[in-house]
């Protein structure tokens, strides 16, 4: 056990719930049109844990490399920092997780499409892009991450390829309403992201990481972040008024007391380890919502 420990670790397991968040929501809607295909959502899944651990793992060596996990770091505690696991023992372990990752999406790719040469090409190049950016977000001699481009990739790989991607693969076709569910998937991990840049931001400045939070400062990135939470909800009510069938497409609005309580709480704490609940808490709230809105929108009366 005490050797599976830093592996526990460095895979930030309290992340995952996160990036089932997205599968789920696409798994939702297509089984509120009668599409839901238990294989693929499976396949789904278990592709989006190997590449979240992936993106941990990955982020764990960038960041020990590129001195944002440094002694004064105040965080949780990072894996290859600690010095629990090797540099190169790492960098393996990111090169099989990246193999599991292509050889999973290939399997749900040809399981959802078939032998649909064009659409499993377009797939396989979204993957292979998944995994790029899974690694290079603090890896490499460029990391996009600390040029503050992580917001971006996870709306778009969070919310849109992630709800999009797996709608399109239980179902085979798309309609633009489906967008703004997609939309508030993304925005809520990007809010965990800018808590997470919130709480790191005295040594992501020193280690030169410009996050959005070290470029516009800590008072400006609490308004980016309720500016996330309240977006978030709205494309959700949005997508009801468009949408509307029954008053249980409402459940979701249960989270709102969740999400109010993690603004002010980002508003309020200043200390790093006041913050880092909140990051656990923003992840369950996120799936808690993709769980509320798909029965909200499957159970009607």
């Amino acid at each position: 056990m005490r050797q599976l420990s830093p592996w526990i670790l460095a895979a930030r397991p309290r992340t995952l719930p996160l990036a089932l968040a997205s599968i789920g929501m696409g798994a939702f809607l297509a089984a509120s049109v009668d599409a839901f295909r238990i294989n693929v959502f499976l396949l789904s899944a278990l592709t989006t844990v190997f590449l979240q651990v992936l993106s941990n793992l990955a982020n764990d060596y960038g960041d020990s490399i590129h001195g944002a996990d440094s002694a004064e770091r105040e965080g949780p505690t990072r894996a290859v920092q600690a010095g629990y696991i090797s540099l190169q023992t790492m960098k393996k372990a990111i090169v099989g997780f990246a193999l599991l990752s292509f050889f999973c999406g290939i399997a749900l790719i040809l399981t959802a499409l078939g032998l649909q040469l064009k659409t499993v090409l377009f797939f396989l190049s979204v993957g292979v892009m998944a995994i790029i950016a899974a690694i290079t977000y603090t890896s490499g001699n460029k990391p996009y991450g600390y040029a503050g481009l992580g917001d971006a990739s996870v709306l778009i790989f969070f919310g849109l390829v992630g709800v999009l991607g797996s709608f399109y693969l239980h179902t085979h076709y798309l309609d633009w309403p489906y967008l703004l569910p997609a939309l508030s998937c993304g925005l809520f991990s990007t809010a965990v992201l800018n808590l997470n840049n919130i709480r790191d931001i005295k040594t992501d400045s020193i280690a030169g990481k410009k996050s959005i939070p070290v470029r516009i400062g800590r008072q400006r990135a609490v308004i980016y972040h309720w500016s996330l939470l309240l977006s978030g909800m709205a494309v959700s009510v949005l997508y009801v008024f468009l949408n509307f069938r029954s008053y249980t497409q409402l459940l979701f609005l249960i989270c709102l007391p969740l999400l109010i309580k993690n603004g002010l709480a980002v508003q309020r704490k200043q200390q790093a380890k006041e913050l880092d609940p909140y990051l656990k808490q923003m992840a369950i709230t996120t799936l808690l919502y993709v769980l509320t809105f798909g029965l909200g929108n499957l159970l009607e009366f």
